[in-house]
């Protein structure tokens, strides 16, 4: 999918990265920037985002996806070695709609996690049921079949 217009009127992240609304940075580069989460689950929750608009990770190009993992990556390690009391991060990416998706432009969370913190994911019933080794082969073979149309040449006519 070819990405989105730069920025998109009605996205409060295309307002931050154009600075047309406020936020706390903590990073900001060519390609992306890291912002304090407004509605924080705990203290030094952050967002990394990309300055282009995307509503889903696909629709990236692989240059811009790559630096916002390693900014991803670089923060999980400041939080972990700030004095804010972190055990373990949670780093999370709603890729749409049913995902979750609040901002309609792709953001990564970073969470600073304690023991006992109150935050979690619900699982639904029936999670934990190992399927056998047959669905997970079948459920492989169509992902592979996804994958595959990805990388054939597009033969339809215009």
């Amino acid at each position: 999918m070819p990405p989105s217009d730069p920025q998109t009127a009605d996205c409060i992240f295309c307002a931050i990265v154009h600075s047309d609304a406020p936020a706390t940075f903590l990073h900001q580069d060519e390609l992306v920037v890291a912002i304090m989460d407004i509605r924080p689950v705990q203290p030094g929750h952050l967002l990394v985002v990309p300055r282009a608009h995307a509503k889903l990770i696909p629709e990236l190009d692989g240059a811009i996806l790559a630096r916002l993992w390693s900014v991803a990556t670089d923060l999980n390690q400041a939080l972990r070695a700030s004095p804010l009391p972190v055990e373990a991060v949670s780093v999370y990416v709603a890729d749409g709609d049913a995902a979750g998706q609040e901002v309609a432009h792709v953001h990564i969370h970073l969470i600073p996690r304690r023991a006992h913190d109150g935050f979690g994911f619900r699982f639904p019933p029936g999670y934990g049921t190992q399927p056998g080794r047959a669905a997970l082969e079948a459920i492989a073979d169509q992902i592979r079949r996804g994958s595959s149309q990805l990388s054939a040449p597009d033969t339809r006519g215009d």
